[in-house]
């Protein structure tokens, strides 16, 4: 089983201050960073994915901004792949699935922002490409949603989607899990 860490999406605007801050994304960043200096530590793949709002009326990830940027607690390092995307699917235009191919990549163990959105997108279409998904539950984090007049508030929008993940898409366990498990088919 060949492995690559595709950390989607952490990008200054979801942080304080940003366009679209989401609900703590700093929590969810440090346990992306665990699995990250896990697998550089390892020598193991590792994918950034970068979005860049195209579409009229975007009013985050706009192009030349700060907010495009990666978190400083998480940058990519010069060796290491960067796939900018401008759809929530993190495979569409993209050379993302020709790398992973040409690799021989077999599992993604996926993280980042947004539940809801991004992770969701990318982690039923890895599935649907024959990838073995393993989504870091604690690495990633979303945003509340509106729906008519009703609040779904961001820690129930995050479950709800990983509990829809769970199983038919994804194996979906905490950072510590993903470590615990890699260690031992390392051995």
């Amino acid at each position: 089983m060949k492995d690559c860490l595709l950390l989607i999406d952490i990008q200054n605007d979801y942080f304080p201050g940003g366009k679209m801050e989401l609900v703590e994304p700093i929590a969810a960043t440090l346990n992306a960073k665990k699995l990250l200096n896990y697998f550089r530590k390892n020598n193991k793949n590792v994918v950034f994915i970068q979005h860049i709002a195209n579409k009229p009326g975007a009013t985050f990830f706009l192009p030349d901004t700060e907010g495009i940027n990666f978190h400083p607690l998480i940058e990519p390092l010069e060796e290491e792949l960067v796939f900018q995307k401008h759809y929530p699917n993190s495979f569409r235009d993209t050379g993302l699935l020709e790398s992973l191919r040409g690799n021989q990549i077999d599992r993604l163990i996926i993280c980042g922002m947004m539940t809801h959105m991004c992770i969701d997108s990318t982690t039923r279409a890895a599935c649907d490409f024959g990838f073995e998904v393993i989504l870091a539950q604690d690495a990633c984090t979303t945003k509340s949603l509106k729906f008519g007049e009703q609040i779904c508030p961001a820690d129930l929008v995050h479950y709800s989607f990983l509990a829809a993940l769970q199983g038919s898409f994804a194996t979906v366990c905490k950072t510590s899990e993903i470590v615990k498990q890699l260690k031992i088919k390392i051995k």
